[in-house]
C-alpha cells in the first residue's frame, strides 16, 4: 500500500515537474527546434514525431502546432496519420496516468454534483467520449486527465477518441501542408488553399451539427391529447413555467401540473432529473414561453418534451376544467 502511494506520488511529481520544464523552457521543446529535430531523423522521424508528441500531449503541451507541423513534413494523409496516432497514444497515457494516480481516491470520496458528473460521464460512456473529441468545450489535454477519473472503458476511449479527432486532424494537416507549400513556391496554391479552407470551415461546423444532432428534438401537441394522455397517466409531468401570479390567475391552470416560473427552470433543474428520460408537457399562457423552455431543457439532455400549442388560452377554448 506504501509502495503504491509513493509510485503515485513520485509520477505526479515527474509530471508536474515535466509541464513546468515545458511551460518556461523555449530550447528543444518548441515547435520549431522539434521539427528541425524530426526533419533531420531520416527514416525514424515518424516514430520520434509520434512519441514526441505523444509526450507533449501528456505534458499539456498544445497539439494543434505539432499537427500543423506534420502535414508540413510528412505531407497531409501520413501528417493526420501520425499526429493522430500521437494524439492518441498521448490522451491514452494522460487517462492512465489519472486512473492510476486518483480513480480510486475519486470513487470513494466523489458526492455530490461531482458524484453527478461522474456517473453522467459512465452512463454516456464512448458517446461523451466522441462529443468532448468532436466539440472541444473543454482544452484537450484537461478532457483526457479528467475523463480518466471516471469508469469508461479503456477500449472505448482510445477508439472514440481515434476516430473523432480524426476530421481536424486532416483539416490542420493539410493547412501545414499548404502552408508549406505556399512558403515553397509550390503548383496549384490556389486549388490547394481553398481546400484548406474548406477543409477547415468543414471542422469548424462539424461541433455544431454535432451538438445540434445530439440534442434530442422537442415535440408539439395539442390540448385534447393532452386531457386524453393526462386522464390515462401517460404524462409523467405537465410542467407549467408561467409566473406564480398566472399560474393561480384568470386562466389557472392544468390540474396536476407543477409550476416552476421559466426565470427560474435553470436553477430548478435537479428537481426534474427523476423525469429526464420519462418526458413532460410544457405549458404556458400561449407557447412563447414553453417553447424557451423546452430549448433549455433538451440542451441538458432531456427527452420526451412536449410543447402544449396554444398553451392556456387553447385549453380555455376547448373550455376543460382548470384549478384556480
Amino acid at each position: 500500500m506504501k509502495t503504491a502511494k509513493l509510485l503515485r506520488g513520485l509520477l505526479l511529481i515527474a509530471i508536474l515537474t515535466g509541464v513546468a520544464v515545458a511551460v518556461s523552457r523555449e530550447g528543444p521543446l518548441n515547435a520549431a527546434a522539434a521539427e528541425n529535430l524530426i526533419a533531420s531523423a531520416g527514416t525514424i522521424a515518424p516514430l520520434l514525431f509520434v512519441l514526441g508528441y505523444a509526450i507533449a500531449t501528456v505534458l499539456f503541451m498544445p497539439g494543434s502546432v505539432l499537427t500543423l507541423a506534420a502535414g508540413a513534413l510528412f505531407g497531409p494523409v501520413a501528417g493526420a496519420f501520425y499526429s493522430l496516432t500521437g494524439a492518441t497514444l498521448g490522451a491514452t497515457l494522460a487517462f492512465l496516468v489519472a486512473r492510476f494516480l486518483a480513480g480510486e481516491w475519486v470513487a470513494r470520496k466523489a458526492g455530490g454534483k461531482l458524484r453527478d458528473f461522474v456517473q453522467g460521464v459512465e452512463a454516456e460512456g464512448w458517446r461523451f467520449v466522441a462529443f468532448v473529441r468532436l466539440v472541444p468545450l473543454f482544452p484537450f489535454n484537461l478532457v483526457n486527465y479528467a475523463l480518466g477519473l471516471t469508469r469508461i472503458p479503456l477500449v472505448q476511449y482510445v477508439l472514440a477518441s481515434y476516430l473523432c479527432m480524426l476530421p481536424g486532424a486532416f483539416a490542420y494537416a493539410y493547412l501545414g501542408f499548404a502552408g508549406r507549400e505556399a512558403a515553397t513556391g509550390g503548383e496549384g496554391l490556389l486549388q490547394k488553399g481553398l481546400i484548406a479552407l474548406a477543409l477547415l470551415a468543414t471542422a469548424a461546423f462539424l461541433p455544431r451539427l454535432v451538438m445540434r444532432l445530439r440534442r434530442p428534438p422537442v415535440g408539439r401537441t395539442d390540448a385534447a391529447s393532452v386531457r386524453q394522455r393526462a386522464g390515462q397517466g401517460e404524462i409523467p409531468m405537465i410542467l407549467d413555467v408561467r409566473g406564480l401570479d398566472e399560474y393561480h390567475g384568470e386562466l389557472g391552470h392544468i390540474p396536476g401540473a407543477l409550476n416552476i416560473p421559466l426565470t427560474e427552470l435553470a436553477a430548478a433543474l435537479p428537481r426534474l432529473e427523476p423525469y429526464r428520460d420519462k418526458g413532460m408537457v410544457l405549458v404556458c399562457r400561449t407557447d412563447k414561453r414553453s417553447l424557451k423552455a423546452a430549448e433549455l431543457l433538451a440542451s441538458k439532455g432531456f427527452r420526451g418534451v412536449e410543447v402544449l400549442d396554444g398553451g392556456m388560452e387553447q385549453w380555455h377554448r376547448i373550455r376543460f376544467p382548470v384549478n384556480q
